[in-house]
Order: C-alpha cells, then sequence, then structure tokens
C-alpha cells in the first residue's frame, strides 16, 4: 500500500497551489494523508476530487467548516499497520518517546505544524513530518511524503518538491 503524505498547505493564498509533481504522486497513491493547516473546506473537496480515500486531521489555522469536520487526531489502518495522525506533536526535545506513550498502539504518527521535514525511528516506531508542498518557511525546499506499507511495516520517505 502506497500513502501520500502532506501537511500545512495553506491554501488558498493568493495564486498558490499545489504543485504538479505532488498532484501526480498523491493521484498515483492508494489513499492521502494530510496532516492538518488545509485552511479551507474548498483544499479538502480539492484533494478528495484527486481520487484516492482522503484521511485528514484539523489543525489550527483551519476553517470554523474544518475545524467542525475534521478530528483533532485520528489513527488510519494500513495493510496491518497503523499510522496516528496529529497537527501539533510538540517541542522537538522527546518527541519520538512522546508520540511513542501517546499512541502506544500505534506503528507510526504522522504529523505537521513545522513545516520542517522530519523522520526518527526506534525500535520499530516511526514519527514522520512531510514538511509543506507550498510553504516551507524555515525549511530548504518544498516536500511531501510518501509511506510504503507492506505486512504492518511502514517506510518513509521525503519527496523533494522543487
Amino acid at each position: 500500500m502506497r500513502l501520500g503524505i502532506v501537511s500545512d498547505t495553506h491554501l488558498p493564498r493568493g495564486r498558490r497551489t499545489l504543485p504538479d509533481a505532488c498532484v501526480e504522486r498523491l493521484a498515483a497513491s492508494d489513499a492521502i494523508l494530510h496532516a492538518g493547516d488545509l485552511m479551507e473546506l474548498s483544499v479538502l473537496e480539492r484533494l478528495e476530487a484527486i481520487g484516492p480515500p482522503v484521511h485528514a486531521i484539523r489543525g489550527n489555522v483551519d476553517s470554523a467548516e474544518l475545524q467542525a469536520r475534521l478530528p483533532l487526531v485520528r489513527t488510519v489502518q494500513a495493510a496491518r499497520a497503523r499510522i496516528a495522525m496529529i497537527h501539533d506533536a510538540g517541542p522537538s526535545a522527546g518527541r519520538l518517546a512522546r508520540m511513542r506513550r501517546r499512541f502506544p498502539d500505534a506503528d507510526a504518527v504522522v504529523f505537521g505544524h513545522s513545516h520542517i521535514p522530519l523522520h526518527e525511528e526506534a525500535g520499530g516506531f516511526a514519527i514522520f513530518n512531510p514538511g509543506s508542498p507550498t510553504e516551507r518557511r524555515r525549511a530548504p525546499r518544498h516536500t511531501m511524503g510518501i509511506a510504503t506499507v507492506t505486512e504492518g511495516r511502514v517506510r518513509f520517505e521525503l519527496v523533494d518538491l522543487d
């Protein structure tokens, strides 16, 4: 199973859109995970129109419509793996252990908020932040993620979109 992972799209904003390379990878996925800060319901609808099922959570700048529609956290089942999603995973110090404690039944946690890509693993548990495909802030590039899930194991890949 292949998952396309994005976060912090912050759309619409001016003429900014999801990069074509991002949309192509999302369309080629079995499901799309969005780790919050879509901003407007139209962005969720645009993601849903790409085709694969969308699993999204709300972020701290999402509209009232999205706040009402999306959960703060969720867990997605993918090829016998459990992937938890949360927008803000808190401070970097101790994050991996903290997420492991918060989601003890998960194999991995996908999060966003910082716009800074991150992938850490320990003891068969992983945390992953795909960065942002549209608003890189302090990150050097626009990015997204791909997860390949096989027999309960999750392998993350960061994709450079620039």
